[in-house]
């Protein structure tokens, strides 16, 4: 299906191409999560959304273009967030709905392009072949269509930006922002560029910016104009030389597929400090779960161990350990972690605890036991057929995660806005939370508006029906269940690929 869909995409604006023109596409889903919830959640739509941690700690993991107006933003304190837009709506994140939209989204690109590279959840390039050399007009034909069949597909809006490499189709699908396409020619590359901020650039944070700004390049256009070896001065030598190039529009970098990640995490911030090492252990096990079950998914072992463990005073430590064999029991890397655990945590409250796996192997030896370090040394855990995850592929359910762990992704930018997100943990005297998915045996599929005093509002949509009507009941009413979030978008489950 998802082949005839896209492959129109391919095989009705190609068309003829003359010349050796490169092009290279960039597909940024707009505000990805909060469009999500803006689409699946219909009384949302056109409203401020701001989705993340619920707690005082929390953090912006996505923020609709109707609250970004007040200032809010990605990455920004969720106190803060909630002062610039008080009227916003605050709803937890939904990553196992996220990353089913963006597997669609993949799945469409990758239809129209053999040559693909995602980036994360929400963004990746594309170099179609048969753009090779194409003018613009067929260009813009091609991403137009290309938009349209991401709509038709998941119902969210994308920008696609067009240039001759990365760093100008990304440029690119900023400027076309929100829900727009922009196509940029060789010819017209230096006037976009030129009058542009450096921090525009890929590899200009603040410090590098900063340090562009005291000579007095404040622009692509200035730093493109600067001696390519006063750049090297000022930013080093490898460094230098690529963003100068960068600068000019001299972008020959190749749109390939990443490698596979080398780890696995996850990490929660917690709305009160941990004191009792008996916490941090149950804390720890918690996200050395969500970790397992991620890894049992993608299919590797791993034989390094890390945790992270950042106090009050936000001092964080890190400590590591890996085994001579690569192992997939959830007994073995607790137990680890656990003990790691131990080492990292010093004085006074722990404000977050993260923990990774790396060191992957795909092929787990095939061992009865399997070994689990302890105070006495490394001992046996048990038959590895006593764990019914490892053997259930059913029970690879990522619905499953505990609230409270929020998942960071498996390498550094590839949850790009989902990091530092902490989620309030199940009260078990308030059952349900806002955000969270219901379904009702009379009233169907919705999502959770407040809670409290025994009773629970509960909104009944879903992206099918548009938007529907708010019912309080009792909390404890058998005929409300927990839901699949999924079934908030598609009601009848995701499509078989």
């Amino acid at each position: 299906m998802a082949g005839d869909r896209a492959g129109s995409v391919t095989g009705g604006v190609a068309g003829s191409v003359a010349g050796g023109a490169r092009w290279v596409l960039h597909l940024d889903m707009d505000a990805f999560f909060a469009s999500v919830e803006q689409l699946t959640r219909p009384t949302l739509a056109d409203r401020p959304v701001l989705v993340g941690g619920l707690g005082p700690r929390g953090v912006v993991a996505g923020a609709s273009y109707q609250a970004r107006v007040f200032g809010a933003r990605s990455a920004m304190p969720m106190g803060q967030a909630r002062r610039r837009c008080p009227h916003a709506t605050v709803l937890p994140p939904r990553f196992t709905l996220y990353q089913a939209l963006s597997h669609e989204v993949m799945d469409v690109l990758g239809a129209a392009s053999p040559v693909l590279e995602p980036v994360s959840v929400d963004e990746a390039f594309l170099e179609p072949p048969d753009l090779a050399g194409a003018d613009p007009a067929t260009v813009t034909a091609f991403a137009t269509e290309l938009r349209r069949a991401v709509r038709e597909r998941t119902g969210l809006p994308a920008s696609v930006g067009a240039g001759s490499g990365k760093q100008l189709a990304k440029i690119a699908s900023e400027l076309a922002k929100p829900d727009g396409l922009r196509v940029i020619p060789a010819a017209e590359q230096d006037a976009v560029l030129g009058p542009l901020p450096v921090r525009a650039l890929w590899g200009i944070g603040p410090v590098s910016g900063e340090t562009l700004r005291k000579v007095g390049i404040d622009t692509i256009g200035m730093l493109a104009a600067t001696d390519a070896r006063e750049v090297v001065g000022l930013l080093g030598s490898a460094m230098g030389s690529e963003l100068h190039r960068l600068a000019r529009g001299v972008d020959d970098r190749p749109v390939a597929p990443r490698g596979a990640a080398k780890q696995i995490s996850a990490e929660t911030t917690f709305d009160t400090d941990l004191t009792a090492m008996t916490a941090v252990h149950t804390a720890v096990e918690k996200i050395t779960a969500a970790v397992h079950r991620r890894l049992l998914a993608d299919g590797r072992a791993a034989r390094t161990v890390t945790v992270k463990a950042r106090t009050a005073d936000f001092t964080t430590t890190t400590r590591s350990e890996t085994t001579a064999f690569a192992s997939r029991e959830l007994s073995t890397l607790s137990a680890m972690a656990r003990r790691l655990a131990d080492t990292a945590v010093g004085e006074g409250g722990v404000r977050l605890l993260g923990v990774s796996v790396s060191g992957f192997s795909e092929a787990p030896p095939l061992a009865l036991f399997d070994a689990v370090p302890s105070a006495q040394g490394w001992t046996t855990a048990g038959p590895v057929g006593l764990d019914p995850v490892a053997l259930d592929p059913a029970a690879l359910d990522p619905a499953a995660l505990d609230p409270a762990v929020v998942d960071l992704g498996t390498d550094a930018g590839a949850g790009a806005g989902a990091g530092a997100v902490a989620n309030e943990a199940s009260d078990p005297d308030r059952p349900w939370r806002a955000g969270d998915d219901a379904h009702h045996a009379d009233h169907g599929h919705g999502w959770v508006q407040g809670s409290g005093h025994g009773r629970v509002t509960v909104r009944f949509e879903t992206r099918a029906s548009g938007p529907g009507p708010a019912r309080t009941m009792d909390a404890a009413d058998p005929a409300l269940t927990r839901a699949d979030p999924l079934l908030s978008w598609r009601p009848e489950g995701p499509a078989e690929r």
